[in-house]
């Protein structure tokens, strides 16, 4: 069975350009790998444009480029998250096709808890953006930094390319709703059934449910406290499982 192929998320990304060659698309991934490195080392708050630069090895220019300001960059990350979390739920399911509804819930929690364990920044930014700090602009302004000591968007660091505009907004707006209309797609075309609106409500109404539970999970025991997993894997059994079989 192969896997269902992944829509991209119904948003738009956080990105003043667009890559549109092979380099800049690989230097953006490396600012988003540095971003979610940082974000374990130092957390939100002290995360800074110019110290993603410095651990990506690019030009501080190159990250202006793609990000008026850290949290349109942590806003791409999150995009990116929700991607790579669909692919792999998307694989699990493939790879299991004669899975029950309990076991596709089973694979839909075990791939979210895998990543929060593994996966580096996702503890603290899965699929959505921290709260906005006093002062931080919350869309693409530029961070006041920029701009400074020479680091204007430009940096000679142009590539010779013409990047698509990007123009979009720095947040991810309900993330937990494209999270569950993602997962929706995906469990309903699994089990050969409608995803109807119910099945969307009964899936919104899980994703919020077991985002609470694993973030109180995740807070009791740093790699996630066993026995409240369990806790929130039977309420998805019960919850869901009717909806889905």
């Amino acid at each position: 069975m192969d896997p269902v192929p992944q829509p991209r998320p119904q948003t738009a990304p956080a990105l003043r350009r667009a890559p549109v060659q092979q380099r800049s698309a690989e230097r953006l991934a490396r600012i988003l790998d540095a971003c979610a490195v940082l974000l374990d080392e130092t957390g939100y708050e002290r995360l800074s444009t110019r110290a993603v630069a410095v651990r990506a090895g690019v030009p501080i220019g190159s990250v202006y480029r793609f990000f008026g300001n850290k949290r349109a960059m942590v806003a791409a990350l999150a995009l990116r998250n929700l991607d790579r979390y669909a692919e792999r739920v998307s694989e699990r399911l493939a790879a299991t096709p004669l899975l029950d509804a309990h076991g596709a819930i089973d694979g839909v929690l075990d791939e979210f808890i895998a990543m929060k364990r593994t996966v580096p920044g996702f503890a603290l930014v899965d699929f959505g953006v921290p709260a906005a700090l006093p002062g931080e602009a919350s869309d693409n302004t530029p961070d006041s930094t920029s701009g400074t000591e020479g680091d204007t968007i430009g940096d000679g660091d142009s590539e010779g390319e013409g990047d698509g505009e990007g123009g979009s907004r720095g947040e991810v707006e309900d993330p937990n709703r494209l999270v569950a209309e993602r997962i929706c797609g995906l469990l309903a075309t699994h089990l050969g059934r409608p995803a109807d609106e119910e099945l969307h409500r009964k899936v919104l109404v899980g994703v919020e449910t077991a985002d609470a539970l694993v973030r109180l999970a995740f807070r009791v025991d740093p790699a996630g406290d066993p026995a409240l997993v369990d806790e929130t894997r039977l309420l998805l059994h019960a919850y869901l499982g009717p909806s889905l079989s």
